[in-house]
């Protein structure tokens, strides 16, 4: 086991190895779950204007004052009005409008009755001066800081980066990715399958778990066990991707060619194999301009498990996200593994106190991936000999 590389040491080349993708700006439209590579501070103050809230009269407040000549009125989205002086006169104001000079005090169109021009505050209604005005720059002053860099743009960061005037913001590139299956046991879905041979499946699980992270530049291939043609398909993916994942052709076969085409290739070997079940066979090294390389193991569960616990965290890593680890917690107890770390399906659900918590799901073998159907990622259990027990925390990785 000694030729084994610890699984901190691999994350841990993999981050060291990872290049940044590249910045781009792109329209606004355009950039909703796109990875965000600048930070945002507020345009001006927020709100800009002592900010009508209700719809309602704006008036210059004076104790046990009852009644109100109205004079005009304030829409939103038009320059301040003048209340006219004195304290009899009242303006008409709508929410979102600006406050007219002269006012202090907004009341609203459910606390008074119109009798002609005359506007009555209804009985038992005390006003209060100030109420109903969001003051200019109570959320945020000028230049503060709004968002980070390294966050996914879901709605409400959207909305900040339309209402703060950034129109072409910055974002990670989308890398593109060339997805690629080896064997010569691999048939399509739709092709007639011998006996002998089986449904290719791991490109599209791959193809899924990159595309469900917003990592939706893809080309899919499936090459056979062929030395040739292997360095032939293999040079030009090198040469018109940003990263490669392959499937297959990694363990210790004789027609598992895919460790030696890479390195005729000049693709630089960061390491091979890793203290991990199922995954062991794992490959991972650089490409000559820097691309990454990721060759996983062919049986479909050691696939999936590799990509879902290695190659999206460095994708995403390198778009620059800040993605905090997802602890859940086990519900039924699992045995470790004395010397390697230990992967193992799970079905997420929660308790009756919110907790999200883990139902194992152990796949008979590597190549057991019918039932993975159910599950929704898998757990790592460090290497060790005790068991753990239901209600001990793990780190959750989404397939």
């Amino acid at each position: 086991m000694s030729d084994l590389l610890p699984l901190t040491m691999a994350e841990r080349l993999i981050r060291q190895a990872m290049t940044p993708f590249p910045v781009e700006a792109v329209p606004l439209e355009a950039a909703y779950g796109r990875v965000l590579r600048q930070a945002v501070h507020a345009e001006r103050a927020l709100p800009p204007y002592d900010r009508v809230i209700l719809d309602g009269i704006a008036v210059a407040w004076r104790d046990r004052q009852t009644a109100w000549v109205l004079s005009g009125t304030q829409a939103a989205g038009h320059p301040p009005l003048t209340l006219d002086p004195g304290h009899e006169a009242a303006l008409a104001v709508m929410t979102g409008a600006v406050l007219p000079r002269g006012a202090d005090t907004v009341i609203p169109r459910e606390d008074y009755r119109r009798e002609g021009d005359t506007l009555i505050l209804q009985k038992g209604v005390s006003p209060k001066r100030g109420q109903h005005i969001h003051p200019m720059g109570a959320d945020c002053a000028a230049g503060a800081a709004l968002l980070e860099s390294g966050l996914i743009l879901s709605p409400p960061e959207m909305a900040v980066l339309a209402a703060n005037g950034i129109s072409q913001p910055l974002v990670s590139a989308i890398p593109s990715i060339a997805v690629i299956s080896t064997g010569d046991e691999l048939v399509a879905p739709d092709a007639p399958v011998a006996p002998w041979q089986i449904r290719r499946s791991n490109d599209y699980a791959i193809a899924a778990s990159l595309a469900r992270r917003g990592l939706t530049r893809q080309t899919l291939l499936t090459l056979p066990d062929d030395l040739a043609i292997l360095t032939l398909k293999l040079d030009e993916a090198l040469d018109t991707h940003d990263a490669v994942v392959l499937s297959g052709g990694v363990s210790m076969g004789d027609f598992d060619f895919v460790p030696k085409v890479l390195a005729a290739l000049g693709v630089q070997r960061i390491f091979h194999k890793v203290a991990q079940r199922p995954g062991k066979p794992f490959w991972f090294g650089i490409g000559k301009s820097g691309q990454p390389v990721f060759a996983l193991p062919g049986n479909p569960v050691s696939a999936l498990a590799c990509c879902s616990r290695h190659v999206v965290p460095a994708l995403l890593h390198a778009q620059g996200l800040n993605l905090p680890p997802r602890h859940v917690m086990l519900a039924a107890p699992l045995t470790p593994i004395a010397t390697m770390t230990r992967f193992v399906p799970v079905r997420l659900g929660h308790d009756d106190q919110g907790r999200t918590l883990a139902y194992p799901c152990p796949m008979t073998t590597s190549g057991d991936f019918n039932r993975l159907g159910a599950t929704d990622g898998l757990v790592t259990l460090p290497p060790g000999d005790t068991p753990l027990s239901a209600g001990t925390g793990l780190v959750f990785h989404a397939w």
